[in-house]
């Protein structure tokens, strides 16, 4: 029998000869699961609907996972994403940044994953040149969720880790103290990190890498020039503060010059819908609803939905991404208690702690708790007591009002009220016409003694000064100070100050009636003053509105007002003037506002 041979190259065959072999499979290679990023893994959460986030937020993350299914991660078309540099930046900030208050003073600074889903964006997306595609950013967001922060530390990454030589970073704003905001938080950032410190020096409103002539500095609009800038950087803090786009056009136009500058505003809602911010916002939700598109720009608004209530927590996450790690719950509901409870601080809590465009105007207080104060007041029991004085000048139609505000004097039990007295004027010629055009008692008011009608078509002074002789002469008060609006009443102040009164000029602007009228709306809301139930001084209570500031603030609006309002004017600065000379008592907090209601 002839041995089998082998072709020469083949294999030998096994042992017992024609056998068949059996063929060994080799099992192909494992491909490895692609990690899915923090960032992208938001967004996928927030498009399923598994993470709470509001319509604009949703549509930030279909958006974002859209134009990576479109355009993919390798270079070569229009635009792709580069998840290497975007993981590069995300990582460089707890590699280089720490936080440096409250309970996380000291650790690194982690990202959160919607912080991650943006500042992943601005850095990973790119052009075929492999420049950045996104040159703005509108973070629209409510406090205490880490803006400020996250801005920051974007701009400490555009100052010594985006590889821009000379890069010039500011951190703009309308005002210098609120531009230094961010930048100090910058400046604390390089401080408290070794590696920042040995690269980053720190001047006085100055940071500086003298191994690339970069700067970080702080900018506002009431700078002295701001002519030769070639920022490579901006953060421009609480955008809704700025009234003009002045400041926003001139940082837009100096960046021309860079190869890929960025632009990363940051704001929470404002009120009203005639100012620049809220250009930007409608021009950001257009481009998330696709009606506009700008590669160029990143938004991420984060608010309430239409129908959602204000008051229900389970939405408060969709305006506050960071709930439960920066933003505290039972804060929150401490805020939305005291807002339901004075709907003066109503229109504040919802644009600054859930994002809402509000109206710069609200409502005041409840008539509830006006009503509350009617304790009886009784001038005679007052006599020798000390008071302060408001007054509130008028023009021919309207009403002029003084009010005198007995603080309790020393000695006084605890929660004994402060006493209001109240003086109405107005001119007897216009009376009939007031009771028919508004159907106001006037006429009733004046026979029960509780308004004066001077003769003629404007209000006499003279009337008016003759009261503050009475309150001496007749009632033996001692009037203490008496706070004025400068505006029309310059004379009147005058003969006053010539009969020995102390008059304390109280312009009406936010400085001024801001903390009188919120002086005035905790003794209200504390039972911490009686006004004997006095009709006139009611009616106007139901007719205050009062205008928000930036901050929050509120001060009486007579222009949205319902009707007249002098004499909770009037009884502001009175209230104002004790406040500040020691005459009120001591202060409460929410809790125990709360309580009394």
């Amino acid at each position: 029998m002839t041995r089998p041979t082998r072709a020469k190259g083949g294999r030998k065959p096994a042992k017992g000869g024609r056998k068949a072999v059996k063929a060994t499979r080799r099992k192909a290679p494992a491909v490895p699961r692609r990690e899915v990023p923090a960032w992208e893994r938001y967004a996928v959460e927030v498009a399923e609907g598994k993470a709470l986030a509001g319509r604009l937020v949703r549509l930030a993350a279909e958006r974002f996972l859209g134009e990576l299914a479109r355009y993919g991660e390798k270079p070569g078309r229009e635009f792709y994403f580069d998840a290497g540099e975007a993981s590069r930046i995300v990582r460089a900030f707890p590699a280089l940044f720490r936080h440096h208050k409250g309970e996380w003073a000291g650790r690194a600074f982690e990202l959160e994953p919607w912080q991650q889903f943006l500042v992943a964006q601005a850095f990973g997306w790119r052009e075929r040149s492999g420049l950045r595609r996104v040159r703005k950013v509108y973070a629209e967001i409510s406090r205490k969720n880490g803006k400020s922060q996250t801005a920051a530390g974007v701009g400490l990454v555009l100052l010594g880790v985006d590889g821009e030589p000379g890069a010039e970073v500011y951190a703009a704003a309308t005002k210098r103290d609120q531009a230094l905001i961010t930048w100090e938080e910058a400046a604390r950032m390089v401080k408290s990190s070794p590696a920042l410190a040995r690269r980053v020096r720190s001047f006085r409103h100055n940071l500086h890498v003298p191994a690339t002539h970069s700067k970080f500095e702080p900018l506002s609009a009431d700078f002295n020039s701001l002519d030769g800038l070639n920022p490579h950087g901006v953060v421009v803090d609480e955008l809704h503060a700025h009234r003009t786009r002045g400041l926003l056009d001139v940082l837009e136009t100096a960046m021309g010059a860079r190869r890929q500058p960025l632009l990363w505003m940051i704001t929470t809602a404002g009120h009203g819908r005639s100012s620049v911010c809220w250009e930007v916002h409608e021009y950001a939700r257009q481009v998330l609803e696709g009606t506009l598109e700008d590669p160029s720009f990143l938004a991420f608004v984060a608010g309430l939905d239409a129908g959602d209530d204000w008051r229900d927590e389970a939405v408060w996450a969709k305006a506050n991404p960071n709930l439960g790690v920066s933003v505290k719950l039972a804060y929150l509901r401490r805020e939305c208690e005291q807002a339901q409870a004075i709907p003066s601080k109503q229109a504040a809590f919802r644009r600054l702690h859930l994002n809402d465009w509000t109206e710069q105007r609200t409502g005041w207080l409840p008539l509830e708790a006006w009503d509350a104060c009617g304790g009886a007041v009784d001038p005679e029991e007052l006599a020798g007591r000390r008071c302060y004085v408001g007054l509130d000048l008028s023009t021919s139609r309207d009403v002029t009002a003084a009010v005198a505000f007995f603080p309790p004097e020393d000695g006084a039990e605890d929660g004994e009220p402060g006493a209001v007295l109240p003086q109405f004027w107005i001119p007897a010629d216009n009376v009939a016409e007031r009771v028919r055009s508004d159907g106001v008692p006037f006429d009733a008011w004046a026979e029960a003694g509780l308004v004066t009608l001077t003769p003629g078509n404007v209000v006499d002074y003279a009337w008016v000064r003759e009261w503050f002789h009475a309150l001496r002469e007749r009632w033996d008060f001692e009037v203490v100070e008496v706070g004025f609006d400068p505006w029309g009443a310059v004379q009147l102040a005058a003969e006053l100050g010539e009969d020995g009164f102390v008059m304390v000029p109280q312009r009406q602007g936010w400085q001024t009636m801001a903390p009188a009228l919120r002086e005035l709306e905790r003794l209200v809301l504390t039972r911490g003053l009686a006004h004997g139930g006095h009709p006139v001084l009611r009616w106007m209570a139901g007719n205050v509105a009062v205008k928000l500031d930036a901050a929050g603030n509120a001060k009486p609006d007579k222009a949205a007002s319902s009707d007249r309002i002098d004499g909770i004017v009037a009884l502001a600065m009175a209230v104002g003037r004790a406040a500040l000379a020691g005459g009120v008592g001591r202060e409460v907090d929410a809790d125990e506002i709360l309580a009394v209601l």
